[in-house]
C-alpha cells in the first residue's frame, strides 16, 4: 500500500491589518481602518436620510355642479326685514291767506251808486271775469238787484250759486259769498253798520275790495278804520 506524504499543516493565524476576519460582518469591515492611521467614520445607510422624490401632482379640483333652479327655490333665502314704521310728521301750518288789496272811490252817498256802476265797467274792461265780482250795498239795493228779484228769489239766489255774471245783494247778505272781487258801496245807513260791513266785506274779497263812497277808510277815527281797514289805494279822484 503505498504511503502519501503527509499535508505540512496550515496553522490559523490573526488576519492583518486591514483584512477582514471572517467572523467580523460586513458592517464592522467597512468600520476596520485601511492602515494603521486613525480611523475615519463611514456613515451607515441607516443614518443616512433618503432624498425626498416629487410624487404625482393633485388634479385640480373639479367646479361644482350647477344647482338647478328647483334646488335654488328649495333653498331658504333670507327672511326679509320689516319695513320701518314713518314717524309721522308735524303738521305743518296752513298757508297765509294773501293780503286783500283795499281800494277807496271818494264819493258822496248820493253818488256812490254812479261811482260803483263805473268802477264795475272798469274792471270789465281790465279783463275782469264778470262772476268774479260782487256788489254790496249798505243802503238801498242796487238797481239790479230789484230787477233780478223781480223774477222771484229762487231765480235770484240762483244766479249766486252759478256764479256767471255779476251779483248784486245787500252787504247784510247771510248766504256765502265769496269772490276774487268786492265792490262795497257805501250808499246810506248808520256808521256801525258801514264797519261792520267793510269787516265782513274784506273776508268776502278774495284779492280785491273797492269802497265807493263813504269816509276813507284808512283815515283815523273812520268807522271803517275801527274795523281794521288796511291803507286802501285811490282807485280815483
Amino acid at each position: 500500500m503505498p504511503v502519501f506524504p503527509e499535508e505540512p499543516e496550515i496553522n490559523e493565524s490573526l488576519p492583518g491589518p486591514g483584512v477582514p476576519s471572517p467572523r467580523e460582518s460586513d458592517a464592522q469591515a467597512l468600520r476596520a481602518p485601511a492602515t494603521g492611521g486613525a480611523t475615519t467614520a463611514v456613515p451607515s445607510a441607516a443614518g443616512v436620510a433618503p432624498a425626498p422624490v416629487p410624487g404625482p401632482r393633485p388634479a385640480p379640483p373639479r367646479p361644482a355642479p350647477p344647482r338647478s333652479a328647483a334646488a335654488r327655490a328649495d333653498r331658504p333665502g333670507p327672511s326679509p326685514r320689516p319695513n320701518p314704521i314713518p314717524k309721522p310728521s308735524p303738521p305743518r301750518p296752513a298757508p297765509s291767506p294773501a293780503p286783500v288789496e283795499v281800494r277807496h272811490v271818494p264819493a258822496t252817498e248820493a253818488e256812490a251808486l254812479d261811482r260803483a256802476d263805473e268802477t264795475v265797467d272798469l274792471l270789465l274792461e281790465s279783463g275782469r271775469d264778470p262772476g268774479a265780482i260782487l256788489v254790496l250795498t249798505i243802503g238801498e239795493a242796487h238797481p239790479w238787484q230789484q230787477h233780478e228779484l223781480s223774477f222771484g228769489e229762487e231765480r235770484y239766489w240762483a244766479q249766486l250759486v252759478e256764479g256767471g255774471d255779476v251779483f248784486y245783494a245787500d252787504a247784510a247778505l247771510t248766504r256765502p259769498a265769496r269772490r276774487p272781487v268786492v265792490v262795497l258801496v257805501v250808499n246810506g245807513g248808520p256808521a256801525d253798520r258801514a264797519a261792520a260791513a267793510y269787516a265782513k266785506a274784506l273776508q268776502q274779497a278774495e284779492a280785491l275790495l273797492v269802497v265807493c263812497g263813504g269816509a276813507d277808510p284808512a283815515a283815523a277815527g273812520s268807522p271803517l278804520a275801527a274795523a281794521g281797514a288796511p291803507a286802501p289805494r285811490r282807485l280815483r279822484a
